[in-house]
């Protein structure tokens, strides 16, 4: 990364607006005052000036530049580099659904990494451990390795790598039973990859659940006399994730979902085909192609993602319709705050330099993680 960037200028999201003016920040990548004159979201884009908004989070992130975060060795790093360059400053490598072996040296590999920022790389905030305590009926994309929870398994790894998030299926074994411990420990707990009913669902949240992976996808459906997990979501949710990129979820259930779930935010769900030509690529044991956009199985089933934050911003605002601040607290804020960080996800004084800059177009200009500027190309 280059030196530590002093000050940005342009239309500028703070929590109360957008202002027309100046972010300093101090020598410690962290902001220290914004100035400026308060501006409508509305004109925002009509203006030259450049649009300053909060560095993106993605909480659910598998690959991206023909590495896979199953891989071990540095692949996380390239991902974290690759997504960096689409302006995510900060996220969480997520794993697949896999043998103990597997997992183990994933994390292996991933526990330094979560130590220190990595030059021109998102800061890795830690690990979404998507799995394996999941539903074998509803694995998706995932590989046929689902197993119910257990706490030593978790407990090892997260001495390996810190564990941020853990997907979980709450009709599964003695999963349930588990969720106060882990929430009491300190473990974020969501569920998905499931079959698990609506009263599954409100039940595991009850008891401290707080979040719904890839809505819609991997769970069981909303029917008038079964409500499903999507029904527990749509209920009584405060947060979920959900994949923009209009192939996962029709553009009709994504305004569903933001009608009913409060900070409903947005996450790639990005495989290692993400940044790559079409092909065939590697998603934990299974290998998966890219073409038309997409990423599929042999079977034709989705898997995962080529989506990269800016296009989710700009999927948001150009194509469902949401005003630019309320697009950017969908892939940047609402994501901090299911994870409790108070210091990222928003440009006010003391939060940490997490930036981006775009013009009118939407396009990515600049891109600083804790003040530092990042390489886009």
């Amino acid at each position: 990364m280059t030196a530590l960037q002093s000050r940005i200028e342009g239309h500028i999201l703070t929590p109360t607006g957008f202002v027309l003016g100046v972010l300093t920040l101090d020598a410690q990548g962290r902001i220290a005052d914004i100035s400026g004159t308060p501006v409508a979201t509305a004109a925002v884009r009509d203006s030259g000036a450049p649009i300053v908004l909060p560095g993106f989070i993605d909480l659910h992130v598998h690959g991206g530049a023909g590495h896979d975060i199953m891989e071990g060795g540095d692949a996380a790093l390239h991902v974290a580099t690759l997504h960096a360059r689409h302006g995510t400053t900060s996220l969480l490598a997520t794993t697949m659904t896999a043998p103990q072996s597997d997992l183990d040296a994933a994390f292996a590999a991933m526990g330094p990494l979560c130590k220190q920022r990595a030059p021109n790389a998102a800061r890795v905030l830690g690990v979404h451990l998507e799995g394996p305590y999941i539903s074998e009926a509803r694995l998706g994309a995932q590989p046929p390795f689902a197993r119910p929870a257990s706490f030593d398994e978790i407990h090892r790894l997260h001495a390996m790598a810190p564990i941020r998030l853990i997907t979980l299926a709450p009709e599964v074994g003695g999963n349930h039973a588990l969720i106060a411990q882990l929430v009491a420990e300190g473990f974020k707990v969501q569920l998905g990859h499931t079959t698990g009913s609506y009263e599954q669902g409100v039940a595991a949240m009850r008891c401290g659940a707080t979040g719904f992976t890839h809505l819609f996808n991997a769970m069981s459906a909303l029917h008038h006399r079964e409500p499903g997990m999507v029904g527990a979501a749509l209920a009584h949710a405060e947060f979920a994730e959900v994949i923009p990129d209009l192939l996962h979820v029709h553009p009709g259930a994504i305004h569903t979902a933001l009608r009913a779930i409060p900070k409903l935010y947005c996450v790639t769900d990005s495989t290692s085909a993400a940044g790559m030509p079409d092909g065939d690529y590697k998603l934990g044991r299974h290998t998966v192609t890219k073409c038309m956009g997409g990423v599929r199985l042999a079977d034709g089933t989705l898997a995962g993602s080529v989506l990269s934050m800016d296009q989710a911003l700009r999927n948001l605002v150009d194509t469902l319709g949401l005003d630019l601040a309320d697009a950017s607290r969908r892939v940047s804020t609402y994501a901090a705050d299911h994870m409790g960080l108070q210091d990222r996800g928003r440009l006010a004084a003391g939060a940490w330099g997490d930036v981006v800059v775009l013009n009118r177009d939407l396009a990515l200009q600049a891109v600083l993680v804790e003040g530092h500027a990042v390489r886009l190309n």
